[in-house]
C-alpha cells in the first residue's frame, strides 16, 4: 500500500515569493510589503520586497509602542525570559509561573491605577478583552436584578455610540458601526451631551433594568479618529451611578501611552467601571474598579469569564519590557510633545493644501481629513510609494499611530512624505 504519510522539507522563500505563497491559501488584502522583522529599526519598517525602509505610521495596527528592534530588547536576559516563554504556552488561566506572576506585578505597578489593579482579566485578542467585559457587565447587572427579585432575563443589554468599533467577534461585533457598510449597525448618532443624555434616559426607560453597561471608545479610532469632550464623559459617569448601569471605556487602540497619557480617560477626570486594553499591552484584557463587587462578580465566581490560554505568556513578558522601556525614557512625555509638533506641521501643511482638512489629534493618535473616499485611497498609495505606512479611518481619513518614541525629526519626514504624496495623488 502506498504511503501517503507527507514528508518534512523546509522552504526558503525569498521576499519576492512571500505574496504569491499567502495568495494561494489566505485572502491577500493588506499592505503589499514584506516585512524584514531583523532589519526593521525604530520607527522604520524595512521592505524586503522592495529593498527599502519605510517610515512606519502604521506600525502594525498601533501595536508596536516603541517601535522595532528597540536596543533595550537586545538584552541577553530579557531574550531568554522571552525564550522561555515563547518554547511552551501555559494555560495562564489555571497554570501560574513566575513569569506570569512577574508581568502582573509590573503591569499593575506601571500601568494600571491603583482603583483598577484589584481586578484583571487577560486574554488573547482585543475583540475578546471587550466581549470578556460586556460578560461581566451582564454578570453582574443580572446579579443585581435577582437580589431585587427582578428577573433573570433582564440585564443583558448593552449602550454604545455610532462609528464606534469593538471587535469582530460575537457580543463586540454587535457594537461595532464605522464607516465600512460590511459592520453592524446599531444605535443613533448623538449631537450633543443633553441628546446622549435623552437617548440614554429613553433607552434605559424602555427597557427597565435590562441595561446592564453604556461602552464607548475615548476616541473613535476606525470609526474616523472622532474626539468627545470632556463634559460628555463626566455625563456618562452621573448616568452610569444614576441609572445603574456599568461604564466601558474601550481602550484597546489609545491605551499604553499614545494619546500623551497612559489611558485616553485619565485626562478626562472621569473614572470607568471598566476599560479594555490591547493592541500596544500585546496582552489583550481589562481591568475593573471595585464596583464590580456590589455583588458576587466574576472574580470571585469561578469559571464565569475564562479562557484557555489566559493571554499568551510571551506577550506578557514582551509588555513587560516594552513598559519598563516607556517609564524610563519617558516615552509618554514624548508621545505629548512630538503629537503636538506634528500636528502642527500637519496644520500649516493643511494651510498650504486645501485638500487636507481637520487635522486633530492627542499626543501621537492623529488624524485629518481629504475631500472623499477616493481622494483619500489615492493618497494613501502615494503614502506608501514615497516611503510613508498611515492607515485610512473612517469614511475619508487618515489616520497616523508612530511610536511613541517617534522623534521631531522623524514626524517633519512624514509630512514631507505626505506632502509630496498628496501632490502626486491630486
Amino acid at each position: 500500500m502506498e504511503d501517503l504519510m507527507p514528508t518534512v522539507t523546509k522552504t526558503e522563500l525569498s521576499p519576492q515569493d512571500v505574496l504569491d505563497v499567502l495568495s494561494r491559501h489566505i485572502l491577500v488584502d493588506g499592505y503589499h510589503v514584506v516585512m524584514d522583522v531583523e532589519r526593521s529599526r525604530g520607527s522604520y519598517l524595512y521592505d524586503s520586497r522592495s529593498n527599502r525602509m519605510l517610515l512606519d505610521f502604521f506600525t502594525n495596527f498601533a501595536t508596536y509602542p516603541v517601535g522595532y528592534n528597540h536596543p533595550k530588547t537586545a538584552d541577553p536576559e530579557y531574550r531568554e525570559r522571552l525564550l522561555q516563554a515563547a518554547l511552551g504556552k501555559p494555560t495562564n488561566s489555571d497554570t501560574y509561573t513566575t513569569l506570569y506572576a512577574e508581568f502582573v506585578d509590573t503591569f499593575s505597578r506601571l500601568a494600571v491605577p491603583p482603583s483598577h489593579g484589584r481586578h484583571m482579566f487577560f486574554v488573547e485578542g482585543g475583540s475578546l478583552a471587550v466581549e470578556n467585559a460586556v460578560k461581566a457587565a451582564f454578570d453582574w447587572k443580572v446579579r443585581k436584578n435577582l437580589a431585587r427579585g427582578i428577573s433573570g432575563e433582564l440585564g443583558r443589554q448593552i449602550l454604545h455610540f455610532e462609528n464606534a468599533f469593538h471587535g469582530r467577534s460575537g457580543y463586540s461585533i454587535s457594537m461595532t458601526n464605522t464607516a465600512d457598510p460590511r459592520k453592524t449597525q446599531y444605535f443613533p448618532k448623538f449631537d450633543c451631551e443633553d441628546q446622549v443624555e435623552r437617548e440614554i434616559r429613553e433607552a434605559c426607560a424602555r427597557f427597565p433594568g435590562d441595561i446592564a453597561a453604556l461602552i464607548i471608545e475615548p476616541i473613535q479610532g476606525e470609526g474616523g479618529d472622532n474626539h468627545f469632550r470632556p463634559e460628555l464623559f463626566s455625563r456618562l459617569r452621573r448616568l452610569a451611578d444614576e441609572l445603574e448601569f456599568l461604564l466601558i471605556l474601550d481602550e484597546v487602540q489609545t491605551g499604553m501611552g499614545l494619546t500623551g497619557s497612559m489611558w485616553a480617560w485619565q485626562p478626562t477626570g472621569v473614572e470607568p467601571d471598566l476599560f479594555c486594553f490591547g493592541k500596544k499591552t500585546q496582552v489583550c484584557g481589562f481591568a475593573s474598579n471595585e464596583r464590580i463587587e456590589e455583588v458576587d462578580s466574576v472574580f470571585s465566581v469561578s469559571s464565569r469569564i475564562n479562557s484557555t490560554w489566559g493571554g499568551n505568556l510571551a506577550d506578557m513578558v514582551r509588555c513587560a519590557k516594552y513598559l519598563e522601556i516607556i517609564v524610563e525614557e519617558n516615552l509618554i512625555d514624548n508621545a505629548r510633545s512630538v503629537g503636538e509638533h506634528l500636528l502642527g506641521r500637519l496644520r500649516e501643511l493643511e494651510a498650504e493644501l486645501p485638500v487636507i482638512s481637520g487635522a486633530r489629534g492627542r499626543g501621537l493618535f492623529i488624524a485629518f481629513d481629504l475631500p472623499d473616499k477616493e481622494t483619500r485611497d489615492r493618497t494613501l498609495s502615494a503614502c506608501l510609494e514615497n516611503g510613508l505606512m498611515a492607515l485610512a479611518s473612517g469614511f475619508s481619513a487618515i489616520r497616523f499611530r508612530p511610536p511613541l518614541n517617534l522623534s521631531r525629526e522623524e514626524a517633519d519626514e512624514g509630512v514631507r512624505k505626505l506632502r509630496r504624496a498628496i501632490q502626486g495623488a491630486s
